[in-house]
């Protein structure tokens, strides 16, 4: 799958909204992927997740288990690991750091792959890496359906993603003038920081 193959599935399901956006990261943006619109549609998440799932067995090799995080990579890190055909488990918040909960382990000498849906400054893959080298298993990487930093996220391990596009971001206190002329919108799941 091409990244404007990846980008007509987000316009398609009207999920590409151009405004004034604050991101989870607390940064603003003209542009937010609404990833939750791609979700709700199996099948087209399933094309997705197949697609970023080619993508980490032609970069990684076999994986063992597929880690998300929790809310917004749960639905595509189960998908992916579908695809993948191993086990998914995730990371949630507790308080304000991220673990692994639920009775989720990650076996000694596992292969394991990171995914998330949307990646901007990749903070949230960074916190779900330093919750997953506490335990034996073996990171080969992490991927994401969008990484819309252009290729500028650092993780620590690396990164492939599904379409790679370079979507501007801005701290609030350096809006271009046109940006902020346009009250800003808050449409994800975080708060910002």
């Amino acid at each position: 799958m091409t990244e404007e193959e990846v980008l007509a599935e987000f316009r398609a399901a009207g999920a590409l909204l151009e405004g004034h956006f604050i991101l989870s990261s607390g940064l603003r943006s003209p542009i937010f992927l609404q990833k939750m619109r791609i979700f709700e549609d199996p099948v087209r998440t399933g094309r997705l997740c197949s697609a970023l799932a080619e993508r980490i067995s032609r970069t990684f090799g076999p994986v063992d288990l597929v880690v998300s995080l929790a809310i917004g990579g749960i639905v595509p890190g189960y998908e992916t690991a579908r695809a993948l055909g191993c086990k998914a488990v995730f990371v949630e918040r507790e308080g304000d750091v991220f673990e692994l909960r639920r009775g989720f382990e990650i076996p000694a000498g596992a292969r394991l792959v990171l995914v998330e849906d949307i990646v901007s400054t990749g903070g949230s893959l960074r916190e779900c890496l330093e919750v997953v080298r506490r335990y034996p298993g073996r990171i080969l990487g992490a991927a994401c359906v969008v990484d819309r930093s252009g290729g500028r996220a650092e993780i620590g391990v690396p990164l492939v993603a599904l379409a790679q596009v370079d979507i501007p971001a801005y701290p609030a206190d350096a809006l271009p003038a046109e940006l902020a002329a346009i009250p800003p919108e808050k449409p994800g799941s975080r708060k910002a920081a």
